[in-house]
């Protein structure tokens, strides 16, 4: 189902997020990239509250860094953010496309914002500033999915 899309959380800050991506990335069938350093110990010991028993079934991919990630990476980048102008909705998803979401406190770095080969925003007409990081990533990668079934 997953058409080779992928998963990718930016130095995650919180470990009940990183828990509930593990669970959609098992879900849905799509490989999860952790880019390292974390905010948190990670381990499954710690994700088990948030990820359950999904952490055993879910392709983790960890990263040492941004840099490691780069090396590996195959495909276009598709990074999740409030700055970005296009709305995810109207943006045409490819297979071996990797969905990225940044840190829950700062987003990415510029460097990292310049280096993915798209950006795409969740628009909010009701005025918030931005969503929780695994629901935004389950709404963005839910539109890949049907994009691409």
């Amino acid at each position: 189902m997953s058409k080779n899309l992928r998963l990718a959380a930016f130095q995650p800050d919180i470990a009940l997020n990183l828990g509930a991506m593990i669970r959609l990335c098992a879900c849905f069938g799509v490989p999860l990239d952790v880019i390292e350093p974390c905010g948190f110990p990670f381990s499954v010991k710690a994700l088990r509250r948030s990820a359950m028993d999904y952490a055993d079934i879910a392709e983790i991919q960890r990263h040492v860094s941004w840099e490691s990630f780069q090396e590996t990476r195959k495909g276009r980048l598709i990074l999740l953010s409030t700055k970005a102008a296009v709305p995810f909705w109207d943006f045409k998803f490819q297979p071996g496309d990797t969905l990225m979401t940044g840190r829950e406190s700062a987003g990415v770095p510029d460097d990292v914002h310049a280096a993915a080969d798209a950006a795409v925003i969740i628009p909010m007409p009701g005025g918030g500033r931005s969503l929780n990081v695994a629901m935004s990533a389950g709404m963005v990668l839910s539109e890949a999915a049907r994009q691409l079934r």
